[in-house]
């Protein structure tokens, strides 16, 4: 995970952060916010089950009681007890917090319910004066970083190759499209969402591949996308995360964040035939300065002897960047909304 290093505390913008972060916070508590709070070694949960039935949900235990399916219209929610891994409609979300079990009855962090299951579920709809028009890419590394390294193989050359394959894509979609580097150079971590933010960028997408270390390394394959983690959670992958818990400018789009994560990790997953590592959460810096919706993609492992030849071949990596381009437009299709009315993920 080369380059992905993280910024130190934020020194401006506070308020405005404070503020909108408050308005955040009423995302999903139609049902989440009246259910009744259970403390679980200090941390909230709320009875899974309540959630459940307040939102029309069925539940269905498996496994000896240690999974837990929730199936309502198309839609399928897995959890597993003491586990941070849901499944929802078959694409692997990594939560902050483990579900438990207590008297045989499931717990859910609300944050988790807020923050990574509902703005899948209810996708935030966008006002019809903001559409999305214009994308940032970010090819990782680059110049002095190559990033993996595989044999000859740099992980910064394929970055931005993999861009190049997808900028046009994009172009043809409808969307006006720029890359923080067109060059092998070096562009430090935080003028990367800084340029997002002076270009006017709707979104802002980093382009990764991933490696794996040890006897084991050439085994693990797959795509993984990251979100920002929300403020004062764990993340998935907390490496060289020491400056703290936020909140940062990153979290003022948490549900979008998810959701657009979401989308590009079920495209590459059903689409591109990429092994699940599913939905993560970490403060890389390019993700916690982003003030608009962003994502970082782990689109493949250099150390995998397949994945390799996706992320050389050009014609392998030009369907990786067409599978990318289809999660960002289904994406797309369900904040911009018809007639302002969010798209349920049942029907997708």
């Amino acid at each position: 995970m080369g380059g992905r290093q993280v910024s130190p505390a934020m020194r401006a913008g506070g308020l405005l952060l404070v503020l909108t972060l408050s308005a955040l916070t009423t995302f999903g508590q139609a049902a989440v916010g009246k259910l009744k709070r259970y403390p679980v070694f200090g941390i909230d949960y709320v009875r899974l089950e309540d959630w459940a039935a307040a939102n029309g949900y069925q539940v269905q235990w498996t496994r000896r009681n240690e999974e837990i399916k929730l199936t309502r219209a198309g839609v399928s929610i897995e959890f597993d007890h003491n586990s941070r891994r849901a499944v929802v409609n078959g694409v692997n979300v990594w939560l902050s917090v483990p579900i438990t079990l207590r008297q045989g009855s499931a717990y859910i962090a609300p944050m988790d319910l807020r923050t990574a299951i509902e703005p899948i579920l209810f996708p935030p709809v966008n006002l019809k004066s903001r559409p999305i028009r214009s994308i940032i890419l970010d090819p990782g590394h680059g110049g002095k970083d190559p990033g993996n390294r595989e044999g000859s193989y740099e992980e910064k050359k394929y970055a931005l190759l993999l861009a190049k394959d997808l900028a046009p894509l994009l172009t043809k979609a409808g969307f006006k499209v720029s890359l923080t580097r067109n060059t092998d150079a070096w562009v430090d971590l935080p003028v990367r969402p800084d340029l997002a933010r002076r270009r006017g960028a709707d979104l802002f997408v980093s382009l990764h591949f991933n490696s794996a270390d040890g006897p084991g390394g050439k085994g693990v394959s797959g795509a993984e996308v990251y979100a920002m983690t929300p403020a004062r959670a764990s993340s998935t992958n907390a490496r060289g995360e020491g400056a703290g818990t936020g909140p940062y400018p990153g979290n003022w789009q948490d549900p979008n964040n998810m959701l657009l994560a979401f989308q590009i990790q079920k495209a590459l997953v059903q689409k591109c035939a990429a092994a699940d590592r599913g939905v993560k959460r970490a403060r890389f810096w390019v993700l916690r300065d982003a003030t608009m919706p962003a994502v970082l993609i782990e689109a493949a492992f250099m150390t995998n002897p397949l994945d390799l030849k996706k992320i050389t071949g050009s014609n392998e990596r030009l369907k990786m960047a067409q599978t990318i381009c289809d999660g960002i437009l289904a994406y797309r299709r369900m904040v911009d909304g018809v007639s302002g009315t969010a798209t349920r993920v049942g029907k997708h």
